[in-house]
């Protein structure tokens, strides 16, 4: 009876109710299938399931994608082999080394290179100019390939901190990742952002320890740092057959097995007995893997309280589980460079990451005042796939998408909610870094990018419902420039390439100075700005004329001030009046919100109808501080009183009246200037540990923490970022060209009272 249900519901769904004759009839004809061959069931049933305030095409598609599929077994086996990943990590840990070589292994591409190799042809997922120049990733790449038979979807994103929204936006779309650790460098500062990351949207995850032929590998050590610093149940898999130049294979601790990797790239894995010299140690991590898997799940904890042996199965469906649960992360060994261990990795994303049925993604409903409704993976549902990541490519706009839910065919309709407009699909492609590869359809679990469709990152598109993918989280820019064109008939392009950029990019933002009429260009760091100026050169022929960087302060207050203030205007016919009475106040040092509006007034001494004119007038005068002109946060305004004219009364004289009463109390509440704060992890031969300190001092940072490890020595401090801008040049000057460091925003922090008075006289200058 399931199939005829379905069957039939497949033809009302085709209908896109154009006649109402037609869906009666054929609803008719279903509910009699119904009512004959279900007992107990009236006729009447079915069509008031699909009547009633919320009938429509959406609805019926909706109840459609919980009825049984045709194929549903095959349906569940298909997307049971479907694996979409990401691969973060500091930079330099090796994220790209490592994917060239799981699309190698895996047939996706024949011939390996590398990211700085002497061939010049770069790695293929680096396929921008500038990043096979640098040598780093700046842009987050999409690819697919196929290990053994399971689908593979991945993203490899950059590494450095000013491109943190790569990382952001592609894991707030994947099911799993790998953390990728250098065995040298262990948990880094970046390590602990997309650790951060990927706690903020309960991505499950493995950990790869890379670079096991480097000198002063050492492996535990980055475990015992995953425990401390991260404090993830981590145990490893895998223990490694030597180290540094010694480095041949890893020992499967699950299967009690040794391999080898040889050939000319890897490809050749030779199993063997776990040496003598070694086999206690594997042993030992053994027991200790079962011990921290026991601790999260019952099966192993019940054979380890018996001290029973754990069998092979039960310890693998018990690492799966734990790891979808979030609550353990199993450690997998190798060098991607040397091309060990890159296939046993593979293994276990495909043993032990979530396929998308195992992943609970919820989404908002617009029509229940956006109540949390959890969108199951089902291809024959009602069509749900979020927009992730925009680019202009030479075709047009390329859009990213992710499907959870029903299938997104080429040439079909669909609704973007953002804008509530429907649009058609002209052309759907599977990514290979920067090739595209032409497909008719993609469905639940699928991750593909649409041409020439004009929408914003993080739309929703549907096929009608009204539910939308919860947005992600985009971080406030630190850092800005003065740009502009150095010759007039530039203009055109400089305006089109910073169009397009904000389009990209959510934390590159575009403004204009009220003071100069400058051009303003914000980002996440010298770097992300440097890059963006250097892509309008090569991309749009534009030489851009680049003033100094500017930091972006905050203003706040520090105390609790009262307000009274009447607002009264009289130039013939209707004046305007309003009065407001209360306080501001700051918020607390660990508040998330920057402005709130609390509304006190008890009666109607102000008419509720201008209370929201109240509000935005104090919201909106704090987007520019009285004392260096930058936005004003931290602040709490509460409204007690005020009084109202039954005729010069309006929203604009209750607007005007707020922003001036923000304006007189302001001065009187202490204010003061917030600028942001710098965390800053220096890696340093110990020799330079106190010249690089003291340097630290002097640029008025603060030295939290100093660890010895080997040769080096790591400082982590906090230093305003004002005092950072050439910091890279003085640190090779200090430390002969063996220094490197690495810095990510803090937080923002009052300014000393010689720093708030020299902005405060550069203000006041600039202003006359």
């Amino acid at each position: 009876m399931a199939q005829v249900v379905v069957q039939r519901l497949r033809s009302l769904r085709s209908l896109r109710l154009q006649s109402v004759a037609s869906t009666e009839a054929l609803l008719g004809s279903l509910n009699e299938h119904i009512f004959e061959n279900t007992p107990g069931r009236t006729s009447a049933s079915l069509t008031s399931f699909f009547s009633g305030p919320q009938s429509g095409h959406w609805l019926l598609s909706r109840q459609y994608s919980s009825l049984p599929a045709q194929n549903e077994d095959t349906q569940e086996s298909d997307l049971s082999k479907i694996r979409n990943i990401g691969i973060s990590a500091h930079i330099d840990s090796g994220k790209t080394t490592l994917t060239e070589r799981i699309l190698f292994y895996t047939g996706r591409i024949h011939a390996i290179h590398e990211v700085r190799g002497k061939d010049g042809v770069g790695a293929k997922m680096d396929s921008m100019d500038l990043e096979r120049e640098k040598g780093i990733t700046i842009q987050s790449a999409a690819t697919y390939c196929k290990w053994k038979d399971t689908q593979i979807n991945i993203i490899d994103t950059p590494g450095h901190v000013d491109f943190t929204i790569e990382v952001e936006r592609a894991l707030r779309v994947l099911d799993g990742a790998i953390l990728v650790l250098c065995s040298v460098g262990g948990v880094q500062s970046q390590s602990i952002t997309v650790d951060r990351q990927m706690r903020r949207y309960d991505v499950p995850r493995l950990a790869f320890i890379n670079k096991l032929d480097r000198a002063g590998a050492d492996p535990f050590r980055v475990i015992k740092q995953l425990r401390e610093k991260l404090r993830l149940n981590a145990a490893a898999v895998q223990y490694p057959i030597g180290l540094e130049e010694s480095h041949t294979g890893v020992v499967d601790l699950i299967k009690m097995q040794a391999s080898k990797f040889s050939g000319p790239s890897g490809e050749t894995i030779e199993s063997f007995e776990i040496p003598h010299d070694i086999l206690g140690e594997c042993q030992a991590a053994r027991a200790e893997l079962i011990e921290r898997l026991a601790e999260v799940d019952d099966e192993v904890g019940e054979l380890f309280l018996m001290e029973e042996e754990v069998p092979e199965e039960v310890m693998t469906e018990a690492i799966r589980r734990s790891t979808i649960a979030l609550e353990f992360v199993p450690v997998f060994m190798g060098s991607a460079f040397k091309n060990k261990g890159v296939q046993s990795l593979l293994d276990g994303v495909t043993g032990y990451l979530p396929c998308p049925t195992d992943v609970k993604n919820e989404a908002l409903d617009l029509d229940k005042d956006e109540e949390k409704l959890v969108i199951s993976c089902n291809r024959n549902g009602p069509l749900v796939a979020l927009a992730f990541k925009l680019e202009e490519g030479k075709f047009g706009q390329l859009t990213y998408v992710r499907v959870y839910s029903g299938r997104l065919r080429k040439g079909e309709m669909i609704t973007n909610l953002s804008t509530g407009k429907k649009i058609k699909v002209p052309r759907l492609v599977r990514m290979h870094s920067d090739e595209l590869e032409d497909v008719q359809e993609a469905s639940a679990g699928d991750i593909v990018a649409m041409f020439g469709v004009d929408c914003s990152s993080g739309d929703t598109f549907t096929d009608g419902i009204r539910c939308a993918m919860t947005s992600m989280s985009v971080p406030d820019p630190v850092m800005s420039l003065a740009v502009s064109p150095q010759a007039r008939d530039q203009s055109s392009n400089f305006s089109k390439a910073l169009n397009r950029f904000q389009k990209e990019d959510p934390t590159f933002r575009v403004s204009q100075d009220k003071e100069s009429g400058e051009t303003i260009i914000s980002g996440m760091g010298e770097l992300h700005l440097e890059i963006y100026v250097e892509r309008m050169k090569r991309e749009y022929k534009v030489e851009c004329d680049v003033g100094k960087p500017r930091v972006n302060y905050r203003e706040t207050i520090t105390k609790k001030t009262p307000f009274d203030y009447l607002h009264k205007k009289q130039s013939g016919g209707q004046g305007q009046y309003g009065r407001v009475t209360g306080y501001i106040e700051p918020l607390p040092a660990d508040s998330k919100e920057k402005f709130v509006f609390e509304n006190g007034i008890i009666g109607n001494a102000i008419p509720p109808n201008y209370i929201p004119a109240v509000e935005k007038g104090f919201e909106e005068v704090t987007n520019s501080g009285s004392l260096i002109g930058h936005p004003v946060e931290g602040v709490k305004v509460v409204l007690t009183d005020g009084a109202a004219h039954a005729v010069d009364s309006s929203e604009l004289a209750f607007k005007l009246a707020a922003m001036y009463a923000f304006r007189s109390a302001y001065p009187d509440a202490s204010p003061t200037v917030l600028e942001p704060v710098m965390e800053v992890e220096i890696v340093v031969p110990s020799e330079f540990q106190g010249t690089v300190i003291g340097d630290i001092n002097r640029r008025k940072g603060v030295v939290v923490s100093s660890e010895q490890e080997g040769d080096d020595v790591i400082i982590l401090s906090h230093v305003p970022l004002n005092e950072m801008f050439g910091y890279s040049s003085s640190l090779r000057s200090f430390t002969q060209g063996k220094g490197e460091f690495q810095m990510t925003y803090l937080n923002h922090q009052m300014v000393t009272s010689d720093v708030l008075a020299e902005l405060t006289s550069h203000y006041k200058t600039i202003k006359k």
